[in-house]
């Protein structure tokens, strides 16, 4: 149902619409009439190409660490930090949800492998890290986050956090975030590379970008995604062509996949105008919203009943996919009407059922960068050493075990105790190198179904030892008593003493 208020809005931009309305605007629910925020600005001159709800309150979610970026570089050109700073992991830092590294606390790092880390993993405990490692705690990183925003003309921005995680208080504006874009090109060309990096690798782990765009759309060279359920997907992305450089802005998208198609179709029209033909309105010349706070998306883009959306592509296609029409229903609902006539913003305003077979081309291959804890590589791997230290001795004493256990004769006693104790000796080895050389959630290279399976006879070496010594004076019965006693001692029970001494 449409309520009065909005009667007189949706018909003023039917009106400018004609035959190119592609999306509708009604009431829904908790969130009321949404217009998902769009942008597209020439980057050099900073004009505006096309705008939609560019100055309404936003959730940012993930894309708050181009803020963290830029402040943390700023540091650094003002010489109160440097690249090859070592960040300290706090236990408050390691405790932060996913998306994450999963450092345990006391771990360090360079300020320089930190960024590469929140650009591309969009890490949360790292960017927790360089918060309270610069800024000598949250509050007082966020402070910097506020004053370096209101000096770059940031006027719609809140930051309380420098990760993004959900904070009512922390919103902005598809404006702002061309603003800080610009600003970060403009300002820090010498770090252009640390908004491309296609992908990194920790160890032998390889995170590939959460940017659905590198690597497929032509051009694109940056810049940082986000995503939490009450902003939904959102992107600032900047793609240069035969020199011309263009920023565009996504917020409040259902899913990664069509976040990435909206602002592909959002460069394209970007680079089909003229510096002459999207008039002289700037960033600075854009009005402010009347909306007092951000929506909240939680209710169209998490819902229970669909599985948990991640902010990459693959992921959202498989949710869409469940999700079926009831996405692109709920999705309709949330977007605005007001595409100019153009094909490509018709495209980039559509719902997701007009998007639904529509892909973006296969990503080119990655390039991961190299990221590593410590200062260098080789204090990573001495650090990866120490910590497979504690493993060794408990790799020397099955190896004992086992040539004490091949000179019994009996038959069972050989294989069991083997079994319980020699077969364990690679596992410690294996799983101490790899611990320091991948992330605690990389979970696939630490296999631990050979040692179960092994080690879960305990009981069965004890009992295999003391039936070998019994068969031996059982044997010694025919023979006379003095014999027995004078054969069967010295060689039974130095043998059960001696597994036992190796046991302990």
């Amino acid at each position: 149902m449409l309520t009065r208020a909005l009667l007189p809005r949706l018909a003023g931009r039917l009106l400018g619409l004609g035959a190119c309305l592609a999306a509708g605007s009604l009431a829904a629910g908790p969130a009321g009439a949404v217009t998902a925020p769009m942008l597209v600005v020439d980057v050099d001159s900073g004009k505006v190409i096309y705008s939609q709800g560019a100055t309404d309150p936003w959730y940012p979610a993930s894309i708050t660490k181009l803020m963290t970026t830029y402040v943390a570089l700023d540091m650094v050109r003002q010489g109160r930090a440097s690249m090859d700073q070592l960040l300290t992991i706090s236990e408050v830092a390691a405790a932060e949800p996913p998306s994450k590294m999963g450092f345990k606390p006391g771990t360090q790092l360079t300020l320089d492998n930190a960024l590469k880390i929140i650009m591309v993993k969009s890490a949360n405990d790292v960017a927790w890290a360089i918060g309270e490692n610069l800024g000598g705690s949250i509050d007082g990183f966020a402070a910097l986050m506020n004053e370096t925003a209101q000096r770059l003309g940031m006027r719609d921005s809140h930051w309380y956090n420098p990760n993004g995680l959900p904070d009512a208080r922390q919103w902005t504006s598809a404006r702002d975030m061309a603003v800080l874009g610009r600003a970060l090109l403009r300002d820090f060309p010498e770090n252009r590379d640390l908004f491309s990096i296609s992908a990194i690798q920790f160890g032998r782990a390889v995170m590939p970008n959460h940017n659905g765009l590198l690597g497929r759309y032509a051009g694109v060279d940056g810049m940082k995604t986000g995503f939490i359920c009450s902003g939904g997907f959102n992107v600032v992305a900047s793609a240069n062509r035969n020199g011309r450089r263009i920023l565009t802005v996504v917020m409040g998208q259902a899913s990664a996949r069509e976040r990435d198609l909206k602002a592909a179709d959002l460069f394209d029209y970007g680079f089909g105008q003229s510096g002459f033909s999207f008039g002289g309105q700037t960033l600075n010349d854009l009005p402010t919203s009347g909306i007092a706070a951000p929506p909240d998306m939680r209710p169209y883009i998490c819902d229970k009943r669909r599985p948990m959306p991640a902010d990459s592509d693959s992921s959202a296609v498989t949710a869409g996919a469940a999700a079926g029409g009831n996405a692109d229903n709920a999705n309709a609902q949330l977007m605005a009407a007001g595409a100019p006539p153009s094909s490509a913003l018709a495209f980039a305003t559509m719902n997701s059922a007009a998007l639904r077979n529509r892909a973006l081309p296969p990503r080119a291959p990655l390039q991961p960068v190299l990221v590593w804890t410590g200062r260098d590589p080789a204090e990573s791997a001495i650090a990866a050493n120490d910590d497979a230290a504690p493993a060794k001795p408990a790799a020397a004493k099955p190896a004992a075990r086992v040539k004490v256990a091949k000179p019994v004769p009996p038959k069972p006693a050989p294989s069991r105790s083997i079994a319980a104790t020699g077969a364990t000796v690679p596992q410690p080895k294996l799983l101490a190198r790899h611990k320091g050389a991948t992330p605690a959630t990389a979970s696939a290279f630490a296999s631990t179904g050979p040692a179960t399976a092994v080690i879960a006879e305990p009981k069965g070496h004890k009992a295999t030892a003391t039936p070998a010594a019994k068969p031996a004076a059982k044997t010694a019965k025919p023979a006379a008593k003095p014999a027995q006693k004078a054969e069967a001692r010295p060689v039974t029970k130095p043998a059960v003493k001696s597994a036992r001494k190796k046991d302990e």
